[in-house]
């Protein structure tokens, strides 16, 4: 059960903001096997003077269209699955809405499986 925040710059339209929701969801599902409907996502948007990055830092040439992509989900997959996860994100937003691989930032933090509530109150994972 993943948990995505998404942050970028301010000023694209919904239809941008939709095609990166859709593409790291697919992205989730094919290489975290995430079952359907399990889209817990929230997009920021930042104005400039909020919203910094290395422009390039470790030789990446990042532009104003960097998508910060920050994802906890419970410590359960291999190294192998979290690089085809990082590429296949890279993949689908290039495709739509042509967000260039340079400008795909993705951090995944690992939680034990306890550590989440889903609702009720209750540790459905523990």
């Amino acid at each position: 059960m993943p948990l995505v925040h998404i942050s970028l710059r301010a000023g694209k339209p919904d239809s941008h903001r939709q095609a990166i929701f859709d593409g790291v969801y697919q992205a989730l599902r094919e290489t975290f096997n995430v079952p359907e409907d399990d889209q817990f996502m929230a997009i920021t948007e930042h104005d400039a003077a909020n919203f910094r990055y290395g422009a390039a830092y470790l030789d990446v040439a990042r532009s104003d269209d960097l998508v910060f992509i920050q994802i906890t989900a419970s410590d359960t997959r291999t190294p192998a699955q979290k690089k085809a996860l990082f590429r296949r994100i890279a993949e689908g937003l290039g495709e739509r809405p042509g967000v260039r691989p340079e400008d795909v930032f993705v951090s995944l933090i690992e939680v034990a499986k306890e550590n989440w509530s889903l609702g009720h109150g209750l540790a459905q994972y523990a």
